[in-house]
């Protein structure tokens, strides 16, 4: 690529449990100039999880200290007591090494985000065949209880309702379709 990725950033959204962290991965692995952010949380850390790959994971006091330091590009209180944001350290790391950015991020982190960078970003909104389907993934995922699925499907409700405010949406009823199309919309935006 012959641009300057340093100022560009991709953002990926979508509702828990549809394709988001998979499709994601394959872009990481697809060649094009991208690294991750990985994002801050207060949330437990899961079993098969590792700090300051898959999060960093920090207290929802320190979260807040550092929300008052100035030190988030963006974040959010997702759940009670459960907050997720963006850390200004990520992007500097990322565009020092000479990639683009890109989140992957809940919707209304990811709308921050777009409005913080403009035309230097790309939107995509993931979105499932049908709700159904993202309720049968979920619990095809074994991590969740009654209750955590019937947030997060609520939640999946209320997301679905912005994929309007998105650049781009990939419907994933095939994964590898998915994935193809989304790279075909980054490569784009990154020659730019």
């Amino acid at each position: 690529m012959t641009n300057n990725v340093n100022e560009k950033v991709v953002i990926i959204c979508a509702p828990s449990g549809s394709g988001k962290t998979s499709i994601v991965k394959y872009l990481l692995d697809s060649g094009l100039p991208l690294a991750l952010s990985v994002s801050a949380t207060s949330r437990t850390k899961r079993a098969q999880e590792t700090d300051g790959k898959d999060y960093y994971f920090i207290s929802a006091d320190e979260f807040r200290k550092r929300v008052a330091n100035g030190e988030f590009l963006e974040w959010q209180e997702v759940y009670a007591g459960q907050y997720y944001g963006t850390l200004l350290s990520e992007l500097t790391r990322i565009w020092e090494a000479g990639n683009a950015v890109i989140f992957d991020v809940d919707v209304l982190g990811g709308l921050n985000i777009k409005k913080h960078f403009g035309d230097n970003a790309l939107s995509i909104f993931v979105k499932p065949p049908t709700l159904e389907c993202l309720r049968q993934r979920l619990l095809g995922r074994g991590t969740e209880t009654e209750e955590t699925l019937k947030k997060r499907l609520d939640k999946s409700e209320y997301e679905l309702s912005f994929e309007n405010k998105f650049d781009k949406v990939v419907l994933n009823d095939t994964l590898s379709v998915a994935q193809k199309e989304a790279y075909n919309l980054i490569a784009g935006f990154l020659k730019q």
